[in-house]
């Protein structure tokens, strides 16, 4: 027996959808949205140009390169990394030799991390990479409107 496709299809067919008398509200003015799809964007620039390193291991070898030894928590303040997360990064970092690790001699709660040779030697020339990273994801932008939308994020952050 065949059986009648354009029959199984209409009965198959299910109620409209319902929907929400949403106003003036769009979900392409949320602030939200537009960052994350800003985000997207830039991250998508990122691995592009810097595909050995993601983004939160890139932070934290060049807030080390920008500032030497620092402590675990100040890190990930300086990073905007809560504090598991740091320390999954600084893990993984000392794991790769990138960074190293040790007591504070005079706080011996505190965990100390710098940069170690190998680590100094891969984000150096990558700074100059994240400059032109920055650029291409402001480049629909003039130069003002760059200037002003970094500006004002961060005034927001």
């Amino acid at each position: 027996m065949v059986r009648d496709e354009k029959a199984v299809y209409i009965d198959a067919v299910p109620e409209e959808a319902p929907r929400v008398d949403t106003g003036v509200w769009r979900l392409g003015d949320q602030v939200g949205f537009l960052l994350r799809r800003a985000q997207q964007r830039h991250l998508a620039i990122f691995a592009e140009r810097i595909n050995d390193l993601t983004p939160t291991q890139f932070s934290t070898l060049a807030i080390l390169a920008q500032e030497g030894s620092l402590s675990q928590n100040e890190l990930g303040r300086r990073t905007a990394m809560d504090t598991a997360t740091i320390k999954g990064v600084v893990d993984r970092l000392r794991a790769r030799g990138l960074v190293e690790t040790a007591r504070n001699p005079l706080d011996k709660r505190r965990l100390d991390v710098q940069l170690t040779s190998a680590g100094a030697a891969l984000i150096s020339p990558r700074l100059s990479d994240s400059a032109e990273i920055s650029a291409s994801t402001l480049e629909p932008l003039t130069t003002g409107e760059a200037q002003q939308l970094i500006e004002l994020l961060r005034k927001i952050g």
